[in-house]
């Protein structure tokens, strides 16, 4: 059975219907200049659908947030940390209610980083929240860039790949990108060339008429057509709107935005004493703090030739000797203590290797630990070794050591989960849960940690049994010893605390 979400008008007087399962399964990306009525479309289609599937609107303007009094969204506030933004995406999932997290009043680079975290605690929920849900970005060209732009690398590269996760990997998780942009030039091609489906609006540069022309399949003598389209107005093509080429007329909605359409407005009459309203202060502008830039100190040419000319003084040699002197012993204790201290921030499980080695290496300089700094392989190794927790008594241990040696064969970023059971195997206690080895292993997914066990075991590293009680049993046949019982279910003890 067909579900058809009423979009307006199409072409002839007809109703233009969107099919909402197909949409589900092929994605939907729409462009437009601004003012072209993106954003109009884009609440069409979500007060259409409201009750039909959970939506999720990650909202750059605080435009959608208006749906909350009519519809019952779920407003998220992005001043949040990154880790809560994930799990609260997590929660939303689960329990099937749909949200509109507004980014407005945050910098571009904050937007994305929240955004991706967001996206990314959508993208890794359990299987079994595996839900329909409409997930509509507006201005996806701030998320997933074509090019890089004044944010750093690593916001990028976050907000990239959450938003490739979604068009590319998303439909298997129930999850349906409904993307939204000014230029096409501006967007990925990797995100875009992911939709299957295309509503496109008023533009009016070359590149931007070729690019719709090319995706909607037409002569790119037709694309001159684009910069004649009113506003509300689009040509809809897709397996969920038309086989073919359809212009439609998008329309009218019941809510509206928070910002408006600037209209002209009359203007008030000129009073008479409008110089001294102008040029008199008020006794409250008065009593604000006036912050003027202190007036800059031009140096004389000569005076800097003569800086210039001056032969440069010989450094003291006490510079050369500034860093205490440190035997190794203590060094190596310094250098464990900062790696104790990276591990003990409660987010650091959940951050990348490459930010916790910048907080590493900011913490060895202030520590003034002397020396050639730790390099990256060797600091994910200790990373690993630092996040199993190993009591001292296990470490002293020649077991521990052949287990240190078996975890080589691994890569860098799961040999943490294999040390932290191997730990608990050599001591004798029980088998960690799965949310347990998902702490660990830095995610909030318990059935990714879990596949962790099958990777384990068909590298033929250990062997996985279940007792008549359903409790998992760890054995590594390398070390001859074995986990006790342990409930994979459990919660985890350091989250329960």
């Amino acid at each position: 059975m067909t579900i058809a979400v009423d979009m307006g008008v199409a072409s002839g007087g007809g109703a233009a219907g969107l099919d909402l399962e197909e949409l589900l399964a092929t994605r939907l990306l729409v462009q437009g200049n601004s003012g072209s009525g993106k954003s109009h479309l884009l609440r069409r289609l979500l007060e259409q659908s409201a009750a039909l599937v959970q939506q999720v609107v990650i909202d750059p303007e605080g435009d959608f947030v208006t749906l909350a009094d009519k519809f019952g969204h779920l407003v998220v506030d992005a001043a949040r940390t990154e880790a809560e933004l994930t799990r609260i995406a997590g929660r939303v999932r689960q329990h099937r209610v749909s949200a509109v997290l507004n980014l407005e009043g945050l910098d571009v680079e904050q937007q994305m980083r929240c955004a991706a975290a967001f996206l990314g605690g959508l993208f890794d929920a359990e299987r079994d929240h595996w839900y329909p849900a409409l997930v509509v970005v507006d201005e996806a060209q701030l998320f997933a860039p074509a090019v890089a732009g004044e944010v750093s690398d690593e916001a990028r590269k976050l907000s990239l790949g959450a938003m490739t996760n979604l068009m590319c990997r998303g439909r298997k998780r129930g999850l349906a990108g409904v993307i939204a942009t000014q230029r096409l030039a501006k967007l990925a091609k990797n995100v875009a060339a992911e939709a299957s489906n295309f509503l496109m609006g008023r533009t009016f540069l070359d590149i931007d008429m070729a690019r719709a022309a090319d995706l909607l399949g037409m002569e790119r003598r037709q694309a001159e057509m684009f910069r004649d389209l009113a506003r509300g107005h689009f040509v809809a093509l897709g397996p969920a709107l038309s086989r073919r080429p359809l212009p439609v007329v998008i329309g009218a909605v019941e809510t509206q935005a928070q910002s408006s359409n600037p209209k002209l407005e009359p203007l008030p009459e000129v009073p008479q004493d409008v110089e001294a309203l102008i040029f008199t202060a008020t006794a409250e502008e008065m009593a604000r703090p006036v912050r003027r830039a202190p007036k800059p100190v031009v140096t004389p040419t000569a005076d800097l030739l003569a800086q210039l000319s001056r032969p440069r003084e010989p450094e003291p040699q006490e510079a050369a000797d500034a860093a205490p002197a440190m035997d190794d012993t203590e060094r190596e204790a310094r250098i464990d203590k900062v790696m104790h201290d990276v591990l003990e921030d409660p987010e650091s499980g959940f951050r990348s290797v490459a930010v916790l080695y910048q907080d590493f290496l900011v913490r060895c300089r202030i520590q003034r630990i002397p020396g050639e700094p730790l390099a990256l392989p060797a600091f994910r190794r200790r990373l690993a070794i630092g996040r199993a927790k190993v009591a001292e008594e296990v470490a002293a241990g020649e077991e521990w050591q052949r287990a240190l040696a078996l975890s080589e064969r691994l890569p860098d970023d799961v040999q943490s989960v294999f040390l932290a059971v191997a730990q608990e195997a050599i001591s004798g206690g029980q088998c960690p849960p799965d949310a347990t080895l998902a702490r660990i292993y830095g995610t909030h997914s318990v059935s990714r940690a879990r596949r962790l066990l099958t990777y384990f075991e068909e590298r033929n590293l250990i062997v996985v049994r279940t007792d008549f009680h359903g409790r998992r049993v760890v054995a590594f046949p390398d070390l001859g010893v074995e986990t006790a019982p342990g409930d994979p279910d459990a919660a985890d003890a350091l989250s329960a605390a």
